[in-house]
C-alpha cells in the first residue's frame, strides 16, 4: 500500500519511527512532510497529505504534529479527506471501520512512538464496514458537497 507522511518540526523523529516501521511492513511510503528540525508551519504537510490521498498518489495518509490537531484541521479542509485524530488504537480502528478515515493524524507531544505504531497498526488493519455506517459517510460527504465553496 502506498501511504503518503506528513509532518512538521515537532514530528520528525517519530515520523522517521513510523517510516521506517510501515516499510518493514512492505509499505510503500510517499514523505512529504518536513525533514528538518527549523520551525515550520502545519497546514501546509496536511494539505499536502490530504492531495496525495485525494490525486490517488497515495492510498491513504498519516499526518503527524504536535498534537495532531492543526495538521488533521488543513487536511481535512481539503474535498474528500476524513481525516481522524487518534490517541489510541481503538478510535483508529473505528475511524477506518465507521468512517471510512482516509488520513490519520496524531501528536508526537501527546503520544509515545510505540503507541504511534499500535494506532498505525490498528488503522491499517481495520476495513471500512459500508452499510448503515455508508449512509453517515455520505451525510458527511454531502455536508461537505453543500458548504464548499469553490
Amino acid at each position: 500500500m502506498k501511504i503518503a507522511i506528513g509532518n512538521d518540526h515537532t514530528s520528525l523523529e517519530m515520523k522517521s519511527e513510523i517510516i521506517a516501521h510501515l516499510e518493514a511492513q512492505g509499505h510503500e511510503i510517499i514523505n512529504v512532510g518536513t525533514n528538518s528540525s527549523e520551525s515550520c508551519n502545519y497546514p501546509a504537510y496536511g494539505e499536502k497529505v490530504a492531495l496525495a490521498v485525494t490525486s490517488g498518489k497515495a492510498d491513504l495518509g498519516i499526518a503527524i504534529c504536535g498534537t495532531g490537531i492543526g495538521i488533521s484541521l488543513a487536511a481535512n479542509k481539503v474535498r474528500g479527506i476524513r481525516a481522524a485524530v487518534c490517541s489510541e488504537p481503538y478510535s483508529a480502528m473505528l475511524s477506518r471501520r465507521h468512517n471510512d478515515s482516509n488520513v490519520l493524524a496524531f501528536g508526537a507531544r501527546v503520544i509515545g512512538a510505540e503507541m504511534a505504531k499500535m494506532i498505525v497498526d490498528a488503522w491499517l488493519g481495520a476495513a471500512f464496514e459500508g452499510g448503515r455506517h455508508q449512509d453517515r459517510v455520505d451525510l458527511i460527504m454531502d455536508i461537505e458537497r453543500r458548504n464548499f465553496n469553490e
